[in-house]
């Protein structure tokens, strides 16, 4: 693998892919492709969906070989028919051969986010209510996955512990108390900086109103069916953010972002995505 001329953030990423795959080396490809051989390529899209990971895709192919010639044609954030070309690619047989399972894994799996995420997207459309996503990611592909959604039309909620307040329900029952709710949110923005968030998860209307009284910035609704949030929201009558969690699904979307909830987050964008099916096509 040959080091980059520049640093995109995704580089460890893509280096324990390679690692992982290559091992001690493609020994079918050293045994059965001339070592001069060259070849020409195109990344298709067999499935109509969202792009996200072209990029990326792009990265793998020149951290194998930077001579590697890439042509995005589609770039990430495009919908896409079945069929379409999003790259054209060319140069050593070799290289090619061994950036492309790391490459497809990563573009696959990105490219099913974003295509998730943009059904939620339509879904909701004309409602005011945002998609959001959660930190229920694969270890270490965080930032692609959360770049996957926005490249879907969602957008991003904290992207780690130290952007912003979320008090949960694990943080309430930590510190006990009837009044757990107020002073969690009091605790929080004595100690940390104005510009951050405070947020906290909620399951009952009475919590709902506490939080509002103690001044939090937004109000999570854990698991509320549809009328009790929709309650829930008029309590809180704009003077909070109000974000929809818990067991939402394509279903059911449409009746939580009527309830008037500013944000609805669903796990499930980055957790449970299905792959969008790519393939890297050699010329004969």
């Amino acid at each position: 693998m040959t080091q980059g001329t520049g640093w995109n953030g995704w580089d460890a990423i893509i280096d324990l892919g390679l690692a992982e795959d290559i091992g001690t080396g493609d020994v079918t490809t050293m045994a059965t492709v001339p070592a001069d051989a060259r070849s020409s390529a195109r990344l298709v899209a067999k499935a109509e969906g969202v792009l996200s990971g072209v990029e990326v895709a792009r990265s793998v192919f020149h951290r194998v070989d930077p001579t590697i010639r890439w042509e995005t044609c589609m770039p990430d954030g495009s919908h896409v028919p079945e069929g379409t070309v999003i790259a054209e690619i060319e140069g050593p047989s070799h290289a090619m051969l061994v950036a492309e399972r790391t490459a497809l894994n990563l573009i696959q799996h990105l490219c099913g986010i974003a295509s998730l995420t943009a059904r939620y997207v339509d879904a909701v459309e004309g409602t005011g209510a945002c998609i959001i996503d959660t930190r229920k990611t694969l270890p270490g592909l965080r930032v692609l996955e959360k770049a996957a959604v926005r490249h879907g039309g969602g957008r991003n909620h904290r992207v780690g512990l130290s952007d912003g307040v979320l008090i949960k329900d694990n943080h309430l029952a930590a510190i006990g108390g009837e009044d757990r709710v107020t002073r969690a949110i009091a605790a929080a923005r004595a100690a940390v900086p104005h510009t951050l968030r405070v947020e906290v998860e909620v399951t009952t209307l009475a919590e709902v109103r506490e939080a509002v009284e103690a001044g939090a910035d937004a109000i999570l609704l854990d698991n509320m069916g549809i009328d009790e949030m929709r309650e829930a929201v008029m309590i809180v009558g704009g003077r909070s953010l109000t974000e929809a969690s818990g067991g939402v699904n394509l279903a059911t979307v449409r009746l939580v972002a009527e309830t008037g909830v500013d944000l609805i987050s669903v796990g499930r964008l980055t957790h449970s995505a299905p792959a969008l099916d790519i393939s890297l096509q050699f010329a004969l």
